[in-house]
């Protein structure tokens, strides 16, 4: 069995008396791509900041990153929310090297990197180009780029196509996957489109309601690498019956 990059244990949230999220643990393996779906206001952002360390929880709980306590702590994850956050006046690579800039100098090192991994992920040849001059697929692998080069094992994706056109969405989610397995980053990923978090995770975790918790733990053992036949796939469509169930019958308890 591979070893665990994360575990959350017993976490949870309340605000002003109301529980976002209840008591939630869950496991990400190294190397896996993970998803998570639920109903809007179930706590999904809300546990993605606990891990991140912009939200503390509840007392009680832990969050362990490769077995130490993180907690309270930034710095540990890359992550990228569902609006690119593209500074407008500075150009691709500048973007790219966002985090460099917000920490320390950039250096040649960064510029370099930030040009090869354009490069290599088909924006080469517009890294002196502006945000306004991008399509917003463009856009979102330019922010993806921006979170691979914080170099973090662990990569928090909060609806990252959620905004894009259903044609663009499949051109992005059949990318990631290519990324993902080059980089073998560990990818937490959030999203409300079931046939989205199907095409590209291992598993899909199911949440309730809020207070939100994990309601359902559900492999996905569709071979990889998958190209988009898949989606017809029988195996692919009962998988998704079993999640509409679980979202639909939940909601309406």
């Amino acid at each position: 069995m591979s070893s665990a990059l994360l575990d959350v244990d017993a976490i949870a949230k309340t605000f002003a008396g109301t529980t976002v999220l209840a008591p939630t643990s869950l496991r990400v393996e190294e190397g896996s791509f993970v998803s998570i779906v639920g109903p809007s206001g179930c706590g999904k952002s809300t546990l993605f900041n606990i891990i991140a360390g912009l939200l503390v929880p509840d007392s009680g709980g832990d969050v362990r990153v490769s077995g130490s306590s993180v907690l309270g702590l930034s710095g540990h994850v890359g992550y990228m929310l569902q609006k690119d956050l593209l500074v407008p006046w500075r150009t691709v690579e500048d973007n790219i090297t966002m985090v460099a800039r917000l920490t320390r100098r950039v250096s040649d090192d960064d510029r370099r990197e930030a040009r090869d991994i354009a490069t290599r992920y088909g924006l080469g040849e517009f890294l002196n180009h502006y945000p306004k001059a991008l399509s917003g697929g463009m856009r979102q692998r330019v922010a993806f780029m921006r979170t691979l080069v914080a170099h973090q094992p662990l990569l928090l994706l909060d609806e990252p196509f959620g905004a894009l056109d259903a044609q663009t969405r499949l051109e992005m989610q059949s990318w990631l996957l290519n990324v993902w397995r080059e980089t073998g980053r560990t990818v937490l990923f959030i999203t409300h489109d079931v046939d989205e978090s199907i095409f590209l995770s291992d598993r899909i975790l199911v949440m309730s309601p809020r207070p939100g918790r994990v309601v359902a733990d559900l492999p996905n053992t569709l071979a990889r690498p998958r190209e988009l036949d898949v989606l017809t796939d029988p195996q692919f469509i009962e998988l998704k019956s079993t999640i509409m169930h679980l979202l639909h019958s939940r909601e309406s308890a």
